[in-house]
């Protein structure tokens, strides 16, 4: 008797544990729908909602989580999510990751300027109990869009975990960076490259390759400034002239990954194209070193 009333409660309480799963799931849907839209829309759109996300499992993640940037998504589409103000208002954005702080910074201002925000003020950087806050203030006629954001960290090798709007106008993104890198030119041995005149410092993945000869047109007044990087971009060391160069040759060594080129005094100085010609393989280079070890 006593062994079949235990049966029972075991029953019971597996029943009951996958019935809760399953409300827990939906409940963790909902809130998160809510806390993305203004009270009144949701109210109103109640009915219209449980439609549309009637399939609950396609917003979460193969972790179990919620898929914010897919909700987003979602409710853009159907008219339910309205990221423009009808005048332009003060915006707060914060970036958290777990990340390297400089590297994080370096991928979120260049993903910011992709996407068309060159005025922002940095309001806030944090690293506390080994994550990294970044928070920016600017001002703008809509909100930061999680679906074109979401699009271009991408190619940086970056998502978004997370989607968290406290208000209309202050925003928070959770940044996963396991598989974060610059989003700029990798260099090949022996594959010639022109940069063309440029505002920015011109940052070039250097990985592959030994040796890099820049070469400098006679109409240019190019005084080098020229920063290595390791794989986290942490400053390795600076290479400065103050001297007008047409042609200088670079050794990279092997943990530099990342190549910063600009100018001491002004990249107006580069009027015509830098040229650049890669010397030698560094992946040949690790190849025979491995193979020495392994004999």
């Amino acid at each position: 008797m006593v062994k079949k009333l235990l049966v029972l409660l075991l029953l019971f309480s597996l029943s009951y544990g996958d019935k809760t799963e399953k409300i827990d799931k939906k409940d963790l849907l909902i809130q998160k729908i809510k806390s993305l839209v203004d009270p009144a829309v949701f109210a109103k759109d109640k009915a219209y909602i449980d439609i549309i996300f009637s399939q609950k499992d396609d917003y979460y993640t193969a972790n179990g989580e919620v898929d914010s940037v897919k909700i987003i998504q979602t409710l853009k589409e159907n008219g339910i999510l309205n990221l423009f103000f009808k005048k332009p208002r003060e915006i707060n954005i914060s970036f958290k990751t777990d990340g390297a702080p400089l590297f994080f910074v370096k991928i979120m201002s260049d993903t910011l300027r992709n996407i068309g925000y060159y005025r922002y003020v940095t309001e806030e950087s944090n690293l506390k109990n080994s994550e990294f806050t970044w928070k920016i203030n600017l001002t703008s006629e809509y909100a930061t869009d999680p679906l074109i954001l979401s699009k271009e960290l991408s190619k940086s090798g970056c998502k978004i975990v997370d989607v968290i709007r406290e208000s209309a106008t202050n925003w928070t993104y959770i940044i996963n960076m396991e598989n974060a890198r610059l989003n700029t030119k990798v260099l090949e041995d022996d594959v010639e490259l022109r940069l063309k005149r440029s505002l920015y410092s011109y940052w070039l993945d250097v990985s592959k390759i030994k040796k890099l000869q820049i070469s400098s047109s006679y109409r240019n007044s190019w005084y080098p400034y020229i920063a290595y990087y390791d794989k986290s971009l942490n400053l390795l060391r600076v290479v400065k002239r103050d001297v007008k160069r047409r042609r200088i040759t670079l050794d990279m060594k092997e943990n530099t990954h990342y190549l910063k080129i600009s100018d001491i005094y002004t990249l107006k100085n580069i009027k015509d194209a830098l040229v650049l010609t890669p010397i030698g393989s560094r992946i040949e280079q690790i190849k025979e070193t491995n193979t020495t070890e392994e004999n």
